[in-house]
Formats: structure tokens, sequence, C-alpha cells
């Protein structure tokens, strides 16, 4: 066995066992977790879903870091909007833990046909639209989610006509996330709430609520 490999098993390993210790992976949902960690490894080699630095740390730098954000969602079910989808995350993985309807938006045609294919093989609840933000009618989510898209000022231009009222946004956010916050409030009103990581000392979740142009 190649030291890569062994990453990737503990990895692996630990991922399975945070995920299910958390969340109560029913192991027909594992399953579907496996199934897309081995398609993403697989396309990673025609084209660049994420950074290939982070492919031996797939289980813990992605998936885990989606699924971080079941903690903060609603109990009941809601609708939603992923936008900058990518690889599908968080949105995919967050479609496959709870079982929630996830718009899933990428304007790269090849990062949709991916999705695409994950959606067939996993039968995740998902809407793929391979178009760019500006270009759908409001979707009327519950949810906003993306990971490093653009900054946040920027990404409630793109996104606050793409979910409710009351809906709220649930961000991934490097250590830039309170400079872009406060330059956010400038133009927007919230109750913000952030918490550290669970993946990345340096990574933050934004939970953002009542939100409305000042």
């Amino acid at each position: 066995m190649s030291d890569q490999d062994a990453v990737l098993l503990q990895d692996q390993a630990w991922g399975e066992a945070l995920l299910t210790q958390n969340f109560s992976l029913m192991p027909e949902t594992l399953e579907k977790l496996k199934i897309y960690a081995e398609l993403l490894r697989k396309w990673q080699h025609k084209i660049n879903l994420v950074g290939p630095s982070t492919i031996p740390f797939l289980w813990r730098r992605h998936f885990v870091d989606s699924a971080q954000l079941v903690a903060y969602m609603p109990k009941t079910p809601g609708v939603i909007v992923d936008i900058g989808s990518g690889a599908g995350f968080p949105g995919m993985v967050l479609a496959l833990l709870t079982g929630n309807r996830a718009h899933l938006i990428d304007s790269d045609t090849r990062k949709s046909l991916f999705l695409r294919e994950v959606k067939r093989e996993t039968g995740a609840n998902v809407e793929i639209h391979n178009r760019r933000i500006e270009e759908i009618t409001p979707l009327e989510g519950d949810i906003l989610t993306s990971r490093a898209l653009a900054r946040l000022d920027a990404l409630l231009d793109l996104g606050r006509p793409h979910i409710k009222e009351k809906g709220m946004c649930l961000l991934l956010k490097g250590r830039q996330g309170p400079e872009e916050l406060t330059q956010a409030q400038k133009r927007w009103k919230m109750d913000a709430t952030w918490r550290q990581s669970l993946s990345d000392e340096s990574g933050l979740v934004l939970k953002l609520e009542n939100i409305s142009r000042r």
C-alpha cells in the first residue's frame, strides 16, 4: 500500500466515525457518501473538481466540512439553495444527510455533469441548475448555502433573492470571514453567529438570519 493510499484510508475512517457519531448515519446513507467519494476521485482525473492537494483528505476537507452545517439547520425540513456548488459542497452532502430538497447551482457545464452523475448514482434529492445564478427565477428556498464562492457582500447580492423572507444563510468561510461581515453590514442588516469549523482551524461557519438591505 502506498503512503497516499494509507492517508486516504485513514482520512475515510476518521470521517466515517465522526459522521456516524454526530449524525447517526444509516448504513445506506454512509454507502451513498462512499459512492460520492469514489466518483469524485474518478472524475478528478478528468476535470479539476477540488484542489488536488485536498484529495488525500477528502472526508475531512469536503464531507465533514459540509456536514457540520446540519447542526445549524432548522429541525423542520426546508429547501436548500446552494450557489457555486462546484463538486457539490456543501449542498449535495446536505441533501444526502438530511433528505431535504436542494437546488445546486453552478455555471460550469463539466461540474454540472459530475453533479448529475452523483445524483444518478446516489438518488440524492437535488435539482441541478447549469446556469448563472443571475439568470435563474427566484427559488424560494429556506436555507442558502455556499462555500468559497465570493465575499459576503457579493454573496448576499446573488443569493438573497433566492430565499424566503424568513430564510437563513449557512456559509463556510475562511479567516477573512469577520472582515467580510463588517463590510457587508454597511449595506445589509442581519443577525450573525460565528462558530469555528470542525474540519479546519482557520475555518468558520457563519449563520445569518433576519437578512434585509439597509
